[in-house]
């Protein structure tokens, strides 16, 4: 057995037993954390498979970001989850129903795939020798597809704002500063000279 395929199956391991602890874990905390271990063996796994930049993506942004995102909203909302599981039972029926359709479609599919002979040169682009693959993505990114590559990030733009504008709640008794009243006041609205006289006070 080489090196490659010794860790291979140690990240393939690790991440099935640790996916599965994801779903069985009751804790939210004990869940998240192994959440972050499933994306770190991934993470392997794709620097097994040469793709490094899909590696350091999945550690950065799931980890780094989302998988923390989770841990610290569960940890500071406290939400009950014994009362939320409470009646999970009564829907089961309807999700082995929709689990077994979606397995026969998976199937299906899966048996009637084939690969044109066509499909691995129709789409390739021509990289060179010396250049990884961090810098080839890169290259065809913000060349070829510089207009879609922007476009889709105006769109996860627009759909950030939309959702800040939609949760966003103004409340009636709080005080809020207005910086262009603040700038445009003059000094005799705020202050006033008062000339007192040696000995007497105000």
């Amino acid at each position: 057995m080489t090196l490659p395929l010794f860790f291979f199956y140690v990240f393939s391991a690790v991440a099935i037993a640790s996916a599965a602890m994801v779903v069985a874990s009751r804790n939210p905390v004990h869940a998240v954390m192994f959440l972050i271990l499933a994306f770190f063996n991934a993470a392997g796994l794709f620097m097994l498979a040469g793709a490094e930049f899909l590696a350091l993506i999945l550690i950065v942004v799931y980890v780094g970001a989302v998988a923390v995102l989770f841990l610290f909203v569960v940890m500071m909302l406290d939400v009950d989850f014994a009362s939320l599981r409470s009646g999970m039972l009564q829907y089961a029926p309807i999700g082995v129903v929709v689990g077994i359709v979606l397995l026969l479609e998976l199937l299906l599919v899966a048996g009637s795939f084939v690969v044109s002979p066509e499909a691995a040169g129709s789409s390739a682009l021509p990289i060179s020798e010396g250049m990884d693959n961090t810098r080839a993505l890169g290259t065809v990114l913000y060349t070829r597809y510089v207009f879609l590559f922007q476009g889709a990030g105006a769109v996860l733009l627009v759909a950030m704002i939309g959702a800040i504008v939609l949760t966003l709640r103004h409340k009636p008794n709080v005080k809020r500063q207005d910086a262009i009243k603040q700038v445009a006041r003059r000094p005799s609205e705020t202050m006033q000279v008062v000339k007192v006289k040696s000995g007497q006070g105000l």
